[in-house]
């Protein structure tokens, strides 16, 4: 299975009847180290040694989520021995002198993850283990030790989307990290800063590597609003920037059968619906601005159809913008017959949704 042309997993090659012997082999090896944890689970032998059994089948098997609750319960356990050693220990004696103290014991457990993310690294689960181990340090560790760890791996984050520049769980990873790097608990010892103007860079960065970058046009579509209020922009900074935004969507669109575009670009004529001014980049358009934008956008994707006549998204978004032009000004910005041309196009390139332009062009006649 693959995404994006980068493999889930490395796929299975074919074995010969030694190979074959040795894989099931492996099977029963694994099997009874399967049997081995769960009684020592069972037993709640809650221990360094169980703990490095889990780290071998997960090494196996990362999607055998039962295992990281396992692993979960040890080291909290783990945790809580090394609180209480730290407790125990006299002034002046070196904290955890018998054991790991609870620091060493979060880097040793982050730093066993990174091979397991570089071999697997669209499984849920290993992601999610990594928050939690993430949020443990959060809550055991001093505010400053514990950001060292989350900036560590916002550059973790960084380096995994350099090889897998779509990798949602690396996208998704990254949001969570620097929100976690935001929050008032790791930022109690210092002044608060925010990431607003890195994150927007760094979409910018790789949607200038990758035009195909849905991630990084999702994630560019989630800041927006909050990098214009953070910049106190008024509204002839908001024009700008919409501008910009425009312009940029416009020559992205050169390859206009890219799918991850036409999401942007849709995000972007949302601005121009009163319905969603409140969360838009531009809340006080007027409704002139709005038809002004509305029919210089009509414009451009008709001039589009000249070159890519059989591009199903230009036709959807003309219908859609000329259906919000009649909304704002209560006509049509171009021919009834004009509409109907557009919709028996996009019927004929889009079959598999023909009821849902049928029931469309159905609407716009009654009304």
């Amino acid at each position: 299975m693959s995404s994006h042309g980068v493999p889930r997993y490395a796929g299975a090659k074919p074995s010969s009847d030694q190979a074959r012997r040795k894989e099931l082999q492996k099977i029963e090896e694994y099997k009874l180290l399967v049997d081995q944890v769960d009684q020592g689970i069972e037993r709640s032998k809650f221990d360094v040694d169980l703990l490095q059994q889990i780290s071998r089948l997960l090494q196996i098997n990362p999607e055998y989520y039962t295992m990281w609750n396992h692993r979960r319960l040890i080291m909290r356990h783990l945790f809580s021995q090394s609180i209480a050693r730290d407790r125990d220990v006299s002034p002046g004696e070196e904290k955890s002198r018998n054991g790991q103290s609870i620091g060493d014991l979060i880097s040793h457990d982050l730093d066993f993850l990174l091979p397991l993310l570089r071999k697997f690294p669209k499984c849920y689960w290993i992601w999610n283990y990594r928050l939690w181990a993430l949020g443990e340090a959060t809550r055991l560790l001093p505010a400053s030790d514990a950001r060292a760890y989350w900036q560590r791996d916002l550059a973790l984050a960084s380096k995994m989307l350099s090889l897998d520049s779509r990798n949602f769980h690396g996208w998704g990873y990254r949001r969570v990290v620097v929100e976690a790097l935001e929050s008032q608990r790791l930022s109690s010892e210092m002044k608060w800063s925010s990431q607003i103007e890195e994150e927007f860079a760094y979409t910018t960065k790789m949607i200038g590597s990758n035009l195909s970058n849905f991630s990084a046009w999702h994630n560019r579509s989630k800041i927006i609003v909050r990098l214009l209020d953070e910049r106190k922009a008024d509204d002839a900074a908001r024009l700008r920037f919409l501008d910009g935004e425009l312009e940029l969507i416009q020559r992205a669109l050169a390859d206009p059968s890219d799918q991850s575009l036409w999401f942007y670009h849709q995000y972007l004529m949302c601005t121009f619906d009163p319905s969603y001014a409140t969360e838009s980049m531009a809340p006080n358009l007027t409704t002139g601005q709005r038809l002004a934008y509305v029919l210089r956008e009509i414009e451009n994707l008709t001039d589009m159809l000249e070159f890519d006549e059989d591009c199903k998204w230009i036709y959807k978004s003309l219908i859609e913008l000329s259906i919000l032009h009649r909304t704002l000004s209560q006509e049509w910005p171009i021919s009834k017959d004009q509409l109907g041309v557009w919709l028996l196009r996009i019927k004929n390139l889009d079959p598999l949704r023909k009821g849902r332009w049928d029931d469309l062009e159905q609407s716009l006649a009654m009304s």
